[in-house]
Formats: structure tokens, sequence, C-alpha cells
């Protein structure tokens, strides 16, 4: 990714990552994690960019005790139905399922397509495009998604946007990376 491709917005923000890691390195020792943490909250901060939400809210996200990639998810979700995104964290951590969760309130495998080139890799959801691609699109509302599918296609979608690179390069990456916060952390770097 270039910082020429990327929106001014964003491009202020992604300029201070390095700036905060400096700020926030006491030791050396400690700088494996302070720069992971830098990563965490720049990541955050996108996720916050993209669904627009306000700084005392974001503050809120990290008490949700959700893996990280979860978070975009609940909000993603909750922004279709208008189903708060506290009841549908609570609905997760007592164990009901993303793919359960968006089943019940009507988020569909079409609400979640993220279109790209029909060459390009999708990396772990190759499957799920593969149905996309033989499904006409008037029938990818009946595609059923796995959890796993719904977090990548709403954590591509926010990174995509948000760093202003395509789909088709997110997934690509992704193939790599075991979490999208340690992917969001490669993309900008």
């Amino acid at each position: 990714m270039r910082l020429s491709q990327v929106g001014p917005t964003n491009r202020a923000w992604l300029l201070s990552l390095p700036f905060l890691g400096v700020i926030c390195v006491p030791a050396l020792a400690q700088t494996q994690t302070q720069v992971s943490e830098v990563v965490r909250q720049g990541y955050f901060r996108a996720v916050g960019e993209f669904f627009a939400l306000p700084p005392t809210e974001l503050a809120i996200l990290n008490e949700w005790e959700l893996d990280e990639d979860e978070i975009p998810v609940a909000l993603f979700i909750a922004e279709r139905t208008g189903v708060s995104a506290e009841a549908l964290v609570a609905l997760r951590r007592s164990g009901r399922s993303w793919a359960e969760l968006a089943a019940r309130y009507g988020v569909s495998a079409a609400a979640l397509h993220v279109p790209i080139p029909e060459q390009s890799s999708a990396g772990e959801i190759a499957t799920l495009y593969q149905q996309y691609r033989s499904t006409p699109e008037s029938g990818w509302a009946d595609i059923q998604l796995k959890s796993a599918e719904i977090v990548a296609l709403i954590n591509v979608r926010l990174l995509a946007q948000t760093l202003g690179i395509s789909p088709a390069e997110v997934l690509a990456q992704s193939e790599e990376a075991d979490s999208f916060v340690k992917l969001f952390g490669e993309l900008i770097h």
C-alpha cells in the first residue's frame, strides 16, 4: 500500500502510528509488546472510523471480552439490524455463534458479500467465493455462512475501506496472518 493511495483521514492516523510507537516504548525489552499494542490500537481506530464511533464508545470495545476480530462483527450486525451491539455481544458470550446470530437477525450472505475479481484468491474463504460465483446473485441470501466466514468478510470490508486497498489484496494477505489485527499491522507497514 502506498501512502498516497490512502485518504487524508487515514493518512493522518497511519502517519501517527510510528510516532505513537516511539512514545509508547519506555524500554527496549518491551518493544515487541508495545508495537503490538500500537497495532491493536490502530486496528481499533480503523474500527471506530469504519463504524463512525466517537472515541468514548471506542474505549468500551475493549470491555466486551470478545476476540478482537469479532468486535466489528457485533458492530456490523447491530448497524444492519437495529439490535444493540451489547445485546449481540451478550448472546455471543452465552454461546451463540455469529452464523446463528446473523441468520436470526436476517444478515445474509448477500448482505455480507465483498466483491473481488473472479481470478483473485479468496484465501481461507475460497470455498465461500466458489459458492458466490456458482450461485445467481438472487440466491446469495440462501448461502449458509460459517462464523469464521462472517468474521472474515466483515474484516476484509473494514480493512479494505479504511486502508484504501482492494478487498482482493486484503484477502490475499490474510492467507498468512492468524488474525485480522495482525493483518492490519502487516498492511500498514
